[in-house]
Order: structure tokens, then sequence, then C-alpha cells
């Protein structure tokens, strides 16, 4: 599996979110940060998208557009994400993982990096469930429970500005990593400076 870096250029495709709305990547309106979260209901992915929900106001106001995949299946979305105000998609066969170069491996549980996030995480969850009628979140997810988190900025043509593959479950841009990155990575010289990678548009 082949990750991204800074200079590659992301091929021209539309999706469709659990919504059945579409979204085109990249967006010529848009920067478009794409992020590689794990299964529905996953309790330090849905903890983590929560500080972007919170803040969604000031990432579009900072020209960004949110575009989150998820390894599972439209029906587990819509029972777990649906109310997020960024695209959501459903990717249980893990093809635009392949693509984008999201991984799995058990360290993404078992770093002790993570442990800290994962225990805040499931408190979190508990209290959902018991206070607020969350659904719970799955024992066997779709795609397993060993992703790891990767973050891509685009720009306005594809180009990609900045990556992060993360090596835990924990181990992705907050908020404020991704405007800085937003603000203040340069775009490399033009479309001709990266390298075209093979999509695997729907």
């Amino acid at each position: 599996m082949t990750h991204w870096k800074a200079g590659d250029v992301v091929p021209a495709r539309t999706l469709s979110t659990i919504h059945a709305a579409t979204v085109s990547i990249p967006d010529s309106a848009w920067l478009t940060h794409l992020q590689f979260r794990r299964f529905a209901g996953c309790p330090v992915c849905n903890l983590h998208l929560r500080s972007f929900v919170r803040r969604h106001d000031e990432i579009t106001h900072a020209g960004v557009r949110e575009v989150v995949f998820f390894h599972s299946a439209q029906d587990e979305l819509l029972e777990h994400a649906a109310d997020l105000p960024f695209a959501v998609i459903a990717d249980p066969g893990k093809h635009y993982y392949a693509e984008f170069g999201a991984e799995t491996g058990k360290r993404a549980l078992f770093d002790p990096r993570a442990f800290g996030a994962i225990v805040k995480a499931i408190g979190v969850s508990i209290v959902g469930v018991l206070k607020r009628g969350h659904r719970v979140p799955p024992i066997f997810p779709e795609g397993g429970r060993y992703g790891l988190p990767a973050d891509l900025l685009i720009d306005r043509v594809g180009l990609v500005l900045a990556v992060k593959y993360g090596e835990h479950a924990d181990d992705q841009w907050s908020v404020e990593d991704m405007l800085a990155v937003a603000r203040e990575v340069p775009a490399p010289a033009g479309p001709g400076a990266g390298v075209v990678r093979g999509g695997l548009d729907r």
C-alpha cells in the first residue's frame, strides 16, 4: 500500500454520500480535507469528529470542506453518523482506503499513546448511550477494529498539499492542525509537479 505525498494529484471523481447527495473531489470552490476514519460508531472517531462539528463554521470560513470516509455500510452510518454536517462516504470494501494508503494494524489500539484517548472516548460513548439514547457501537464492526486514521488536504485542482498517516487510533490532525496546514502550507508548483495516481471512481 503506497502512501501519498504533497505534490501528488488526486484524479477527479464524484462520490455519493450516505444521504445520496454527490460530492466532487476536487472541488473548484474549496480546499478538501479527506478524513479516513474507522467504523460506524467508533468511539474514538466520534469524539474526534465532534471537535470538527463544533468548529464547522470556522472550517468552512477558512475555505475547507470536510469529506469523511468510513469502512462501514451506508445503513450502519445512517444509524451512527447521519447528523454530521459534512459529506460522509461509505466504503465497506475499503476501495478508497486502499487507493489513498489508509492502513490497518493492531498498533491502532495497542500503541500506549492511544490508551488515554480510547478510555476517554469509551467513557463519552457510554454516557451517550445511557443518557442520550445513542446507539451502542457494534461488537464486530465491518472492516475490523484496527484501522489507522489518515488525513489529506487537497487544493481546488486536486493537488495534495499535505498528508498525515496515523500511527495509532488517535494519531490524526486536530482542527487546529488542519487549519494550520490550510493557511500555511504552500501549494506545490502546479499540477505538473505531482504524480497523478490511479482512481477508483464510482
